[in-house]
């Protein structure tokens, strides 16, 4: 964190071009950790309720020395979770990213492999999914929106409360996972965010 890798062109998270429609990530499968065609960006502060649509608290368990991730999503409205073992880049386009688990097998596989976790709540605020993060990361907000061409992820305009543009920078769930409180506010200040 803290080092910007992106280019000039897409740093800035008000730059001018026409307006397309992206997909917002679907609140409980995508967003801000997923490999795949979209921008990320840092928001200020976390989005207005009346402009939420949906809400899920996520818990991933990233597992040391591989791009496996536990995954533990919980709808809000209901309660009603669901349990995967994905990879967090797929090796390619077309593999398998995840095996859905019964929460028994969920259990046995949190028992049994170490690694770092990350939880936070995963917000559809169309056209962006908007992450929430809890614990050391407390005070991180995230939003992501997907595109079907690059045309359209190329002349994309966030919406107003995007201080900066960080696709291409280090704030991806596993490197988040393993990022302290003091490394996270480094990283903010240089973009005029503070933590609470």
């Amino acid at each position: 964190m803290g080092e910007h890798t992106g280019d000039g062109a897409r740093r800035s998270a008000t730059a001018p071009h026409a307006p397309h429609a992206p997909h917002a990530p679907h609140p409980a499968e995508d967003g801000p950790d997923r490999a795949g065609r979209g921008r990320r960006f840092l928001l200020a502060r976390v989005p207005a309720p009346g402009s939420v649509t949906a809400a899920r608290r996520i818990t991933d368990r990233y597992v040391d020395g591989t791009r496996l991730r536990l995954r533990r999503v919980e709808r809000l409205d209901t309660g009603e979770c669901s349990y995967r073992l994905t990879r967090e880049q797929p090796a390619c386009p077309d593999a398998p990213a995840d095996l859905h688990l019964s929460e028994q097998e969920y259990a046995r596989l949190l028992a049994a492999l170490p690694g770092p976790e990350l939880t936070r709540t995963r917000l559809g605020v169309p056209p962006l999914g908007v992450d929430v993060f809890e614990g050391p990361l407390l005070g991180l907000v995230l939003a992501e929106a997907e595109f079907e061409n690059p045309e359209d992820e190329e002349t994309f305009v966030p919406p107003p409360g995007c201080v900066a543009e960080l696709t291409t920078d280090d704030f991806t769930g596993g490197h988040l996972a393993r990022t302290d409180r003091e490394h996270l506010r480094a990283g903010l200040a240089e973009y005029g965010v503070a933590l609470p």
